[in-house]
């Protein structure tokens, strides 16, 4: 008996977690500008809200384990190959505020000991 509520409250979890993920990539894919996934060479913008949006609708809807490790990996898909490629053309990448190069150091560009 107790073994059936813990593995209500596993897949709970792993609902929520899913549902978390197709929430942030698709939050992620409409905050992109739609000329940056054709200069990153990527499928349009429209054609990845379209499928993130149906990944998120059928977890909410269809909480069936084989659709939502589809929606899971088509969001995986975005977030580790479209959205750092979309990020490089868009001029976010890398985390950097300043702009500098990846060589530059605490105080200024590494110059090789010149």
């Amino acid at each position: 008996m107790l073994r059936d509520g813990f593995d209500s409250i596993i897949w709970l979890v792993i609902g929520l977690v899913f549902i978390g993920f197709a929430v942030t990539a698709l939050v992620f894919a409409a905050m992109a500008r739609e000329d940056a996934y054709r200069a990153a060479d990527k499928q349009t913008k429209k054609f990845w809200l379209i499928l993130l949006g149906i990944n998120l609708a059928l977890n909410l809807l269809l909480p069936m384990l084989f659709l939502q490790i589809a929606g899971l990996i088509a969001a995986i898909v975005f977030m580790v190959d479209v959205r750092p490629a979309i990020r490089q053309v868009s001029g976010g990448g890398g985390g950097r505020r300043g702009g500098g190069s990846s060589s530059d150091g605490p105080y200024g560009p590494y110059n090789g000991g010149r």
